[in-house]
């Protein structure tokens, strides 16, 4: 099932993608894409309803984060050997987390703003894992039961402000638009093996990552579980898992957006974005 959220920033309704591709309204069916509606039960009941007895929603309409009421935007740093590598850092022995500001989430295709100040805006295609139901100490073996689905993520980067500047990587990740997700929110059940799936990003139509899941340093199951032992994930918390190499960092030279740049980037069965950059 792809679950998405459709309408004007702050203002977004729930809704579903159904097997043609058309999008259909859960206004009425759920109040949003969150919540108790992400556990397995939730899930289960919209599973049952007939998406022919929903209302169409127009193709045209904007797609907001696929998922509302996120507590918790946390990210895995240098989870990729070979990314780490290009960024000239060590593969870390646990996983690298940081936080990203929620603030910084917006739709699939919302432009990506470069912020005031800012020579390094760069690009980061991510597999994001959305969670269902709470999850404290669990064990890897348990952990993906607690994981509503999947979506794509651009992790945003503005390289300065993240490595140049004192202080954590927070703030270097944490700008307005700096956070796509989606388009939709794909469940888990439709997803076999989260750790095989193609991943890829283009910059002005130059195809610059091209990688897979598969070479993932920790994998969703214990990206979960490690976490679970320091917070307790709570339903519509997004878990952004890294980027394999390609970044604009990584070039030599070092490549940058700027305004007038346009990114589409994509994971295999979770859909795509595109982003027109544009100056704050």
């Amino acid at each position: 099932m792809k679950l998405l959220r459709h309408g004007a920033p702050a203002a977004e309704k729930p809704g579903l993608l159904d097997e043609h591709g058309t999008i259909r309204d859960l206004t009425g069916v759920v109040p949003d894409i969150a919540g108790a509606v992400l556990s397995d039960e939730g899930l289960s009941a919209l599973r049952a309803i007939d998406p022919n007895s929903l209302p169409e929603v127009g193709a045209d309409t904007r797609l907001g984060p696929p998922v509302a009421g996120t507590g918790k935007f946390i990210c895995i740093g240098l989870n990729y050997a070979d990314h780490a590598a290009e960024s000239g850092m060590d593969v870390p022995p646990e996983p690298v987390a940081f936080m990203k500001a929620i603030s910084a989430i917006c739709g699939p295709n919302d432009p990506i703003i470069i912020p005031r100040g800012s020579t390094k805006t760069d690009w980061e295609v991510e597999l994001a894992v959305v969670i269902g139901s709470a999850a404290k100490y669990v064990s890897e073996a348990d952990a993906m039961k607690h994981v509503a689905g999947y979506a794509v993520t651009n992790d945003v980067s503005e390289r300065e402000f993240q490595i140049e500047r004192a202080g954590q990587w927070t703030k270097g990740k944490s700008c307005d638009n700096f956070g796509q997700i989606g388009p939709w929110l794909v469940t888990r059940d439709e997803i076999e093996n989260p750790q095989d799936l193609k991943m890829w990003l283009t910059v002005n139509g130059e195809t610059v990552q091209n990688g897979s899941t598969q070479t993932m340093v920790y994998h969703v199951a214990h990206v979960v579980s490690y976490l679970s032992q320091f917070m307790t994930l709570h339903p519509g918390d997004v878990i952004s898992t890294g980027t394999p190499p390609g970044v604009g960092m990584g070039m030599k030279p070092p490549r940058y957006l700027k305004a007038g740049d346009v990114v589409e980037l994509g994971i295999e069965g979770l859909g795509q974005q595109r982003q027109s950059v544009i100056a704050d």
